[in-house]
């Protein structure tokens, strides 16, 4: 699994509005050139952070983007759904394989008669990487833009306390 380059710049972009001292927006040309990325792709990108309700566009000639709630309530899954989508990392598709057969859950006679007439029975395959979904889902769930923000801020301190 390998997320794109979108998620990288629009969490990297979120760093950059949260991390902003001051109150006003930050510009898409000053924002691009803190990322190294084009105007176009990034604004792109703000846009559908934007739809999303992730950051606010600020109209006008000093216009530019501003996060739209607190940093401590932006999580990194929040950011990687708007950026990759909503869809499930793993579907099983070899469910007419012997093997499958093999792997498929014997339970109770509810769950079989349910399973025969959704045509579908589980995937131990499935339900494994559903599992690993779940928990990575869990750990981006609990890093939000202001935890990294507080990571780097004491990281910081600790280097100038060193000198």
């Amino acid at each position: 699994m390998q997320f794109s380059k979108s998620t990288d710049y629009a969490l990297h972009a979120l760093v950059h509005l949260g991390h902003s001292e001051r109150c006003n927006n930050v510009g898409i040309k000053e924002l691009s050139g803190a990322l190294g990325v084009s105007e176009s792709y990034l604004s792109k990108i703000m846009s559908k952070l934007r739809q999303d309700g992730i950051v606010r566009a600020v109209p006008g000639v000093n216009g530019g983007y501003e996060l739209a709630r607190p940093a401590e309530q932006i999580t990194f899954l929040d950011v990687i759904q708007v950026i990759e989508g909503r869809q499930k990392l793993f579907e099983c598709s070899n469910t007419k394989s012997q093997q499958h057969r093999l792997l498929a859950e014997k339970g109770t006679a509810q769950r079989d008669r349910d399973q025969e007439r959704s045509g579908k029975s589980e995937c131990l395959v499935e339900k494994v990487m559903e599992g690993a979904e779940q928990h990575l889902h869990q750990y981006l769930r609990e890093h939000t833009i202001q935890s990294l923000l507080d990571e780097a801020f004491k990281r910081c301190n600790h280097e100038s306390n060193k000198k």
